[in-house]
């Protein structure tokens, strides 16, 4: 293995010269700066994490917080883009839970357990005490979906994208739109259940209030649930919106359960834009998150935290994403 020392005496320069060359500090003439880097890529030198630790107090490593939901395909998109965007910039990533083998710890203890300079929490129960604790802490912390007023949050735009969907649906001549939304509690239900009545209010539509109805995030079972009290109205929904595309599934075997078919009995939409969302049949009219860009913001708002540790940053980051047209909204003619 190269060390450092090794390129010192490649490069006929200190220790020292190698180390500010490697670290990007400015008192090395830039060219001699470069050649050094390049020498240092082409033998495949790759720095000590202890003794960088040591030098920088950075460990170069952000944890990530997913509480329970990553076996979702948009989760693990999610994941996968904190990943790309950690390795681009030279993290490494650790995964942060409350339990080391039989030993329970908070979130915050196994971060600075396992020398974390920041954390994402992309997924939690957010009223969590233990994630409270973490997201107030003074470790750089960056939210994902949901709002505290102490550290930066990413959102995806929940308003606008409901906006979106309604003015889809509406043109395609709907004006009895059902909607499931997920756990009121949510920052993000709240957004997306505004910009829904908005929506609404702005195209002249009524909304009856049993066409407005809850089921957990990515629960086919509690949605499915919920559209069989739809379809048992005496004046059901032409269409119905999903919390997720997921919890779409569920719809569906209900509509085919009451002998209805998607789209010539009822029109749906569902919300997220994963991969699965193409495949269904007829294909899913759906809103896409921008997964790509949530964590790669995530990323970027944590380690300008943990570069910068005498600016306290408090900003929101709003993500627009965009309305796949799929094949199960029927167009009513009037």
């Amino acid at each position: 293995m190269v060390t450092i020392k090794d390129l010192s005496n490649i490069c006929g320069v200190s220790v020292s010269t190698i180390s500010k060359a490697l670290n990007g500090q400015p008192d090395v003439n830039p060219e001699t700066a470069e050649s050094i880097r390049k020498i240092a890529h082409d033998l495949g030198y790759h720095p000590n994490s202890a003794a960088r630790f040591l030098k920088t107090n950075r460990s170069y490593n952000i944890g990530v917080l997913f509480a329970d939901q990553l076996k979702h395909e948009y989760f693990s998109l999610v994941l996968d883009s904190i990943r790309e965007a950690s390795q681009a910039s030279g993290y490494d990533i650790t995964f942060i839970s409350n339990k080391i083998g039989s030993s329970e710890m908070s979130f915050l203890k196994h971060a600075s357990y396992r020398n974390c300079d920041g954390v994402v929490i992309a997924q939690a129960r957010f009223e969590d005490p233990q994630v409270v604790e973490l997201a107030t802490s003074e470790l750089p912390t960056v939210v994902i979906d949901h709002v505290f007023s102490e550290c930066p949050s990413i959102m995806s735009e929940n308003v606008q994208s409901m906006e979106e969907i309604l003015d889809y649906v509406s043109g395609m001549g709907h004006t009895r739109i059902a909607f499931i939304h997920g756990e009121e509690r949510s920052a993000v239900t709240q957004k997306r259940l505004s910009g829904f009545y908005k929506a609404c209010m702005g195209l002249g539509i009524k909304v009856p209030e049993e066409y407005i109805l809850e089921a957990k995030y990515h629960s086919p079972k509690e949605s499915g649930l919920a559209t069989r009290s739809l379809l048992e109205l005496r004046e059901p929904p032409t269409c119905i919106l999903y919390p997720d595309d997921y919890s779409y599934m569920g719809g569906f075997t209900e509509i085919e359960k009451h002998g209805l078919s998607v789209p010539k009995d009822i029109s749906a939409v569902g919300y997220d834009g994963i991969n699965l969302a193409e495949m269904f049949r007829p294909r899913l009219t759906t809103y896409r998150q921008n997964v790509e860009e949530i964590g790669r913001a995530a990323v970027h708002s944590l380690i300008a935290q943990i570069e910068n540790p005498g600016e306290k940053l408090r900003e929101m980051v709003i993500i627009r994403g965009s309305l796949l047209i799929g094949d199960s909204v029927r167009k009513i003619d009037e």
